[in-house]
């Protein structure tokens, strides 16, 4: 689990793995649950700390996979274009998984 941490961050897997694996694939996941957590803590009438914890959690997850795919894009090979859409649309996703 380190190793692959230090893997995306360095922009060392491929860019089409960060970004539909660990982008789309797991951030939607991610973001889903815990905005169910956050959700559920609010209709409990959760404490404060625990609502903002929740909402909170998926933000280092959405931060590493933004740095990830900005970084494979960088080492891509193909067409530079896909590249850099690959990093405008990443950057898009994590602000409105984040927000949502």
């Amino acid at each position: 689990m380190i190793k692959l941490v230090g893997r995306l961050w360095r922009g060392a897997v491929p860019l089409t793995e960060a970004f539909w694996f660990y982008a789309v694939g797991y951030g939607l996941l991610l973001n889903l649950a815990t905005s169910m957590l956050f959700m559920a803590v609010l209709v409990k009438n959760g404490s404060p700390a625990l609502l903002v914890a929740s909402f909170l959690l998926p933000i280092p997850y959405n931060f590493l996979i933004v740095v990830a795919v900005w970084r494979s894009a960088g080492r891509y090979a193909g067409p530079k274009q896909w590249a850099e859409l690959a990093r405008v649309a990443c950057v898009i996703w994590m602000i409105l998984l984040t927000a949502a």
